[in-house]
């Protein structure tokens, strides 16, 4: 039996719903497909549940949803109109070619290709852009504070909520009228009841500081507590590491925008701006991106930086369409 003939008939919005789920994971989805998208979301309740939909039948079934929509499943959407906005493609080809002209290719260690959101985030219940800041509440005395580029999914508002952090950042505070509330993120177990901490979900990789009460961390079977002040980390990289002294200053310095930063490779520096910055800065030079730097940077000034390390290190800029910036 092929997957078609395990699903319900579809209409033509879950049609163009899922036809837009297959484009976006082609690899040749751009960012005017990514604006196109957000309009045609827009355009009633049951775009968006079509849409939510969509993204449950791709985790379940990947590449054989393309049977729900036949091999035209391009015709089921909405045409794309063409914006001057710089596309994924244009973006590799141009950062290539500005990279040969100056002599050698380089790429920091998160390529700017990340111009768009992936299509979890785009899913996600919850969702920040570049520079924003929202709070929301997951359920009575249970709230977020979402940093930039943060997308959050609510599995559960009772009594004991539970949320999956996709990606991102988040200031959380939970109080002792709530039972324990949970975090899953990148397949880790984040459990709190009665306290303040800070998760952040980025490339994978988590990061929890516990500023009052204690938390408890899950993650491949083992588990830790953090008690006030104390931070850990874990990743597929880092396993889970041990429980360290945490540095509340640097945690919270994004909710008063600040960017804090101390001894830092600028190619470290320049993907967290990234996140934050409209674009993307690209560092074409390995020699640049190796360079250590300190400083506070302000979240809603974040192109001075760029007159920094000119002045530090001679950097030079060269600026392409779409908020594309190549630092050599």
């Amino acid at each position: 039996m092929s997957t078609a003939d395990q699903m319900p008939e579809l209409d033509a919005v879950q049609r163009q719903a899922l036809a837009w789920v297959i484009r976006l994971n082609s690899g040749g989805a751009t960012s005017d497909d990514a604006a196109a998208l957000a309009l045609w979301r827009k355009r009633g309740p049951e775009y968006e549940d079509a849409f939510r939909e969509a993204v449950q039948f791709w985790r379940t079934f990947g590449e054989a949803t393309r049977e729900l929509v036949g091999r035209n499943e391009a015709r089921a959407m909405p045409p794309v109109r063409s914006r001057p906005v710089l596309s994924r493609r244009l973006l590799i080809g141009g950062g290539v070619a500005a990279a040969a002209s100056l002599g050698g290719i380089y790429v920091s260690k998160h390529p700017p290709l990340g111009l768009w959101p992936s299509i979890e985030e785009l899913a996600a219940d919850h969702r920040t852009g570049k520079g924003e800041r929202r709070k929301i509440e997951v359920a009575k005395n249970a709230v977020m504070t979402l940093n930039t580029q943060t997308a959050v999914s609510v599995r559960s508002a009772s009594a004991t909520p539970r949320v999956a952090l996709i990606s991102g950042e988040a200031a959380v505070d939970v109080s002792r009228d709530v039972g324990a509330m949970v975090i899953d993120a990148a397949g880790g177990r984040i459990e709190a009841q009665q306290a303040s901490f800070n998760v952040r979900c980025v490339d994978q990789s988590v990061s929890v500081a516990c500023f009052t009460g204690d938390v408890q961390v899950e993650w491949e079977g083992r588990r830790a507590v953090l008690a006030a002040s104390q931070q850990l980390t874990y990743s597929e990289e880092s396993g889970l590491t041990a429980v360290a002294p945490a540095d509340a200053e640097q945690a919270t310095a994004w909710q008063r925008g600040l960017l804090l930063v101390h001894d830092w490779p600028v190619d470290r520096l320049v993907a967290e701006i990234n996140r934050y910055r409209p674009g993307r800065i690209v560092i074409m030079n390995s020699n640049l991106g190796r360079r250590m730097i300190s400083g506070t940077f302000y979240l809603d000034h974040l192109d001075d930086f760029v007159a920094q390390v000119h002045g530090l290190f001679g950097a030079t800029a060269r600026t392409l369409p779409g908020g594309i910036l190549l630092l050599s």
